[in-house]
């Protein structure tokens, strides 16, 4: 498995797939930057083994012996099967990747994004190897949130996405298969709807901002980390049908009440900054440790589930 850059994503499913045991290779234009990498690598390893949060059956320090890297693109692609780019969010920069894999990889090795919304035909079209080409988004981090959505371009091959969704399943991720690109993928679809809503209920003075976050990790979010939307309505009522008949009239009435879409400009952004400063000053170092804190929590999580799936 190999890996285009060796930032926060790059690094976070390097550590996923050593953990399901393949040999790993990061890529990236400086040393520097890759020995910073592995170094971070090592640590969060180690702190994961130790607190028991370590995904895999072997120790840290046998899923680091599998992670190498390299400087050198044609070097570090030989062997191959699968290419993860987790370059910057930049449609150019993609391209420009894509096209020099285009020239020095084989017919069987699949070249995938971790892109959260350049669609397909944007990244891939024109290329020789487009039947190869997909995007595997994966939710940060990818090693505590282990779903994946797999997007196809228009002209790629069912094999390629067959492929890619089962390499997913055996590393323990959960791939979803998209049947045709759309902007945003479903995901930050369903992400953006939220933050749409969040944002005029603050901006319109209806709640606060620390009360909004509220309303989601101690309401929603507590059902929404087992089920999805539609079963839920399915489980609030005598199933879908029966919800629908119930309810359908009164989220009407209210879905009619909604505004256009946010600026996230303006006065709005000052008063949800302020609140969030206040709760988590905007400090590297506080930043890091509720981001940690929010990994763990993750984590700990993912083995309930586990378990409860188990039971």
């Amino acid at each position: 498995i190999f890996f285009l850059f060796s930032g926060l994503i790059g690094r976070s499913w390097a550590m996923v797939f050593a953990a399901g045991g393949f040999k790993v290779k990061l890529y990236d234009i400086a040393q520097q930057q890759l020995t910073s990498a592995l170094e971070n690598i090592r640590k969060q390893m180690k702190e994961m083994e130790k607190s028991g949060f370590l995904k895999g059956s072997s120790s840290a320090e046998q899923q680091f012996a599998l992670i190498s890297v390299c400087t050198d693109l044609k070097a570090a692609v030989e062997g191959a099967t699968f290419i993860q780019e987790c370059t910057p969010e930049n449609l150019e920069l993609k391209k420009k990747i894509f096209g020099q894999l285009d020239l020095i990889v084989g017919d069987n090795v699949i070249l995938s994004s971790s892109t959260s919304c350049l669609l397909p035909s944007k990244l891939f079209t024109g290329l020789k190897h487009v039947k190869q080409c997909i995007v595997s988004h994966p939710v940060n981090p990818p090693y505590f949130v282990p779903l994946v959505e797999i997007i196809p371009h228009p002209e790629t091959d069912p094999s390629t996405t067959e492929r890619t969704y089962a390499l997913m399943k055996k590393i323990g991720q959960s791939p979803v298969k998209l049947n045709r690109e759309i902007e945003g993928f479903v995901l930050n679809r369903l992400q953006y709807a939220v933050i749409s809503e969040a944002w005029r209920l603050v901006s319109e003075g209806v709640i606060s901002p620390t009360d909004l976050d509220l309303v989601m990790s101690d309401g929603l979010g507590m059902r929404y980390a087992f089920i999805g939307p539609l079963e839920t309505m399915h489980l609030n009522a005598e199933g879908i049908a029966n919800y629908c008949e119930r309810y359908s009239e009164g989220m009407r009435l209210v879905l009619n009440t909604f505004g256009p879409v946010p600026e996230f400009s303006g006065e709005i952004v000052q008063k949800v900054n302020q609140a969030m400063s206040e709760k988590i000053p905007v400090v590297p170092k506080v930043l890091d440790a509720r981001r940690k804190w929010r990994d763990e929590c993750l984590s700990g999580l993912a083995k309930l589930k586990t378990q409860m799936k188990s039971n």
